[in-house]
């Protein structure tokens, strides 16, 4: 360990060589690197986007790592379907605003199911196995890595020792070459370079030796951890095949949700005309002179479309002949400009013969009065005319 720590630091001074890998193995190890980078950010990434509250997911963390089950928690949508159900049932589940409450309200505690389910979809099939292959495979690519580099160290500090130990044996060999002297001290440090000269001669032989079993050493940890770097390709593999479950999932999940919103607005549309007609029909009857003077038959043909009456006479310069219009569509007549084209997303069921039914994908015109409900149009089919929601087109330029 302190040779290896010696010849690590030597080799941070540039006082020592190092070996180099060839170019192939230092591309599976930038390659797994930038795996294991990459993958650490889309798996943090996809928690966020699954949970987006940070202390939720700290605690699902702790969880995890005590090997408990963590507690089942309420979604957003499914919170917000309970506080509209309970607030219908307090403004009264019979009235406009508590029906709508009610069905909006199982809308989303539908969409937190649905949410609910993608969560739990997509932390198995494409969490799970990002997380294994760091806290699996890249683990065990780790510590072969250290070892590896342990023992490139210590190859490196074999072949530092066996070159220091040649350049001994030959700086002895040129002094054990010289011509002796047999005057003063000389005989005596003639002999003393030739002993020194086969002393280094044994150390090199041992410093040889150790080369040789350290080189072994070296090529084989350098080939276990080649295999496992190579199996980077098999670790691509495997999470391709759960990023298509992933977005399998995700893709479900928003059809679901699409789904969902839209048969709420189809409920939505069908009952609000007669939600509006109700209310105005409400207020219409405290304000309507006595039943002789105006039979209910004929204010039932034309009440639907009243809300937009009280609107006409404020308008400068509009003539009441505009608001008439309004209540018989098929005497409406189109603006000299103004209309437009427009494509029907769904179908629509007249909910009375002011409105016009539609089908989706057909072509219609449509055009708007003043006065009118922002949320509605005039649209003409042909020869048939009347009110359509805006909420059902698609409004072509």
């Amino acid at each position: 360990m302190t040779t290896s720590f010696l010849q690590f630091t030597e080799e941070k001074l540039g006082q020592a060589e190092k070996t180099e890998l060839d170019a192939h193995f230092e591309n599976l190890l930038a390659r797994a690197d930038c795996t294991k980078n990459w993958t650490e950010k889309i798996l943090r990434q996809t928690e966020v986007l699954l949970q987006p509250n940070p202390s939720a997911r700290v605690e699902e963390f702790l969880y995890e790592k005590l090997d408990r089950k963590v507690p089942s928690r309420v979604t957003n949508g499914e919170l917000l379907a309970q506080y509209m159900t309970e607030a219908a049932n307090d403004f009264g589940p019979g009235t406009p605003y508590g029906k709508t409450l009610i069905k909006v309200g199982e809308t989303q505690r539908r969409l937190g199911a649905a949410e609910r389910d993608f969560i739990h979809s997509a932390s198995i099939n494409f969490l799970t196995p990002l997380r294994n292959f760091l806290e699996g495979d890249w683990r065990t690519i780790s510590k072969e890595r250290r070892i590896l580099q342990n023992r490139r160290l210590d190859l490196d500090a074999c072949k530092a020792r066996l070159k220091k130990a040649k350049a001994a044996e030959a700086k002895a060999a040129c002094e054990g070459d010289a011509v002796p002297d047999f005057q003063e001290t000389r005989p005596r440090n003639y002999v003393l370079s030739a002993s020194a000269s086969a002393l280094w001669s044994d150390e090199v032989e041992k410093a040889e030796h150790e080369l040789r079993l350290t080189q072994t050493e070296f090529d084989r940890q350098a080939e276990v951890t080649r295999l496992l770097l190579e199996g980077i390709s098999s670790t691509h593999v495997n999470h391709l095949r759960c990023l298509h479950e992933f977005v399998e999932s995700q893709t479900n999940y928003y059809a679901q949700c699409y789904q969902y919103m839209l048969d709420l607005q189809k409920q939505l549309g069908s009952s609000k005309g007669e939600i509006f007609s109700g209310t105005f029909v409400g207020n219409a009857e405290s304000t309507s002179p006595p039943a002789a003077t105006s039979p209910p038959a004929v204010a039932a043909a034309t009440l639907p479309a009243v809300p937009t009456i009280p609107v006409v006479p404020t308008i400068v310069g509009v003539p009441n002949t505009v608001a008439e219009s309004v209540l018989n569509p098929n005497e409406v007549k189109p603006p000299a400009s103004g209309t437009r084209k427009a494509r029907v997303l769904y179908d629509y069921e007249a909910a009375d013969s002011t409105e016009l039914a539609l089908l989706a994908d057909e072509m219609i015109t449509v055009y708007s009065l003043p006065g009118m409900d922002p949320d509605w149009l005039i649209g003409e089919r042909g020869n048939q005319k009347g009110k359509v929601p805006v909420t059902y087109l698609e409004l072509l330029s």
